[in-house]
């Protein structure tokens, strides 16, 4: 891991990865067999859809919310809350499975479908993290935490599938066995609540990083709203066509297309994670070299193409292998675009911006799931889903590169 920067304790950033790293395994192990679950307890393909749909808008306004005014009530505040309502979520999809119940659990919890970031860790993180290393090695840093995430979700991927198998294997009936992994999943939020309670008051916003002459709106932003709200759009359309192939809806097609079981399931993820992870390490360098929008631009535009070419593999081998390479170059702009936000921000800004932006994400994925339950549940349409989103993507990074390539953070026009 880097060290730490000039502004925080080593123990701060340590601490951050940690939580990060937890968290992540914890979303990856739920993403596995999430969609499994829900149909094993009778939930139709439109109810699982709109439970999707909830699950994400709900995430979304708690998070703009608690985002939005965590650098005035206190970061660490904010994420203790957080895995407090990650934890309350997990319990109630245990105790209950009535559907009104659990819509009510996944729209005011935190709860991840997509095995990826949701609610206000991200944001908030990003922030804290901004505020303890100097910007010169934010985009690296962000790489290493990329990684930490993606290493995570795929642990907690494979270990999700294997746990699941197992309890199959052991008689258990499905729901049972799929059930023993959401547990995990509380589980993670409960002791992510006790490690944000170690985070030091070094990840707060200092006073003198606070302009005098700053007028906020109710959005937590100032002078960069209009560009954080631009940027917001394109996100959102962005993650509007990754709904369409969440984890969980990708672990459903396989099992649904080839018959593959929980724990190869897991398997297949685990390693797309993890390809993922490692790629995104050359998104410091590559952003050094050409810049951070054709960063981003560059190396997401190929694996979108690669993307809608996965379900039309006629085997298992070539559409997994398809999978796998496209998650070779599908993450690199991750690091690029959070270190893009939190440079053209003010300091202030920071956590108020990552949060808008990510919100933004978290409602355009969240209204996927109503079109893509029921493609993924007809098999003579169950394809589209994967065309759809690359198609949608293509258009995204076209319009990000349009956008924002003349608008340059601090650190490439100091170069």
């Amino acid at each position: 891991m880097p060290p730490a920067g000039d502004r925080g304790g080593n123990a701060d950033v340590a601490l951050l990865f940690v939580t990060r790293t937890l968290r992540m395994f914890g979303y990856g192990f739920l993403a596995v067999v999430l969609v499994l679950y829900l149909a094993a307890i009778g939930l139709s393909g439109a109810e699982i859809g709109l439970l999707l749909a909830l699950t994400l808008l709900g995430d979304a306004v708690v998070s703009l919310w608690l985002t939005v005014h965590a650098d005035r009530i206190g970061r660490r505040r904010v994420l203790v809350v957080g895995a407090v309502l990650m934890l309350v979520a997990g319990i109630v999809f245990v105790a209950t499975p009535v559907f009104v119940v659990l819509v009510v659990a996944a729209t005011m919890g935190v709860l991840s479908p997509s095995g990826n970031e949701v609610g206000p860790f991200l944001a908030v993180e990003q922030a804290s993290l901004s505020q303890l290393i100097p910007g010169r090695r934010r985009t690296g840093v962000f790489a290493w935490y990329q990684l930490a995430g993606s290493f995570a979700t795929a642990a907690g991927a494979l270990v999700g599938g294997i746990v699941s198998q197992l309890a199959l294997g052991q008689g258990a009936a499905a729901p049972d066995a799929y059930r023993l992994v959401i547990v995990g999943y509380a589980l993670v939020g409960g002791a992510l609540a006790v490690l944000f309670t170690r985070v030091s008051a070094h990840v707060e916003v200092a006073p003198g990083d606070a302009p005098e002459v700053a007028v906020r709106d109710r959005l937590g932003l100032h002078r960069s709203r209009g560009v954080v709200l631009r940027m917001s759009i394109l996100f959102a359309l962005d993650a509007f066509a990754g709904g369409f192939v969440i984890q969980s809806f990708i672990a459903f097609w396989f099992h649904q297309r080839f018959g593959v079981d929980p724990a190869a399931l897991g398997l297949l993820l685990a390693g797309a994670n993890l390809i993922a992870g490692i790629s995104a390490l050359a998104a410091g360098r590559l952003a050094a070299r050409f810049g951070l929008i054709r960063t981003m631009v560059f190396t997401h535009l190929p694996s979108n193409l690669l993307l809608m070419l996965v379900p039309l593999m006629p085997t298992l081998p070539l559409a997994a292998g398809t999978l796998l390479v496209r998650h070779a170059i599908s993450q690199m702009d991750v690091p690029a675009r959070q270190s893009y936000t939190m440079a053209i921000v003010a300091p202030d800004e920071r956590s108020a911006a990552a949060g808008i932006t990510g919100i933004a994400r978290s409602l355009g994925v969240a209204a996927a799931p109503l079109i893509a339950g029921p493609l993924f549940a007809t098999a003579a349409l169950a394809s589209l889903p994967f065309l759809i989103a690359g198609g949608i993507k293509v258009g995204y990074d076209l319009l990000l590169f349009r956008g924002f390539s003349r608008l340059h953070p601090p650190e490439e026009l100091d170069d």
